[in-house]
């Protein structure tokens, strides 16, 4: 079983920007697309973003497209998130997780990481 870390959250002021990174151990990510859910208090787990083993196709939720940016460097096993812009609904417990395929469904992912809290707030 692999462990999926995540980090670079915070707290940030309306309009402001954070890079969040899910890093791997055990593993190499190179196999896998990796995605990004978030969940705010009360709510339910809610995917974000999600980007393919190569890089070469990524997805977004409606909320956050043209905001929001996945990447990955597959030589540092690492996913990253860009989020500028950010809004005080973006406030949440960010997670990544990996599958051989994007799902667009938690229930399909089997490994998390412990999440990283985002803070948007004036």
């Amino acid at each position: 079983q692999y462990q999926l870390v995540e980090s670079g959250g915070g707290l940030v002021r309306p309009g402001g920007s954070l890079t969040l990174s899910c890093t791997a151990s055990r593993v190499s990510l190179d196999d896998y697309a990796v995605a990004w859910f978030r969940q705010a208090p009360g709510k339910e787990r809610e995917g974000v973003s999600c980007i393919s083993s190569s890089g070469g196709s990524a997805d977004y939720a409606d909320s956050v497209k043209g905001r929001f940016t996945i990447s990955r460097d597959n030589a540092k096993n690492t996913v990253y998130l860009q989020m500028n812009s950010l809004k005080p609904e973006d406030t949440g417990v960010y997670y990544c997780a990996a599958e051989y395929v994007c799902q667009r469904s938690a229930a399909l992912y089997d490994s998390w990481g412990q999440g990283t809290q985002v803070t948007v707030s004036a």
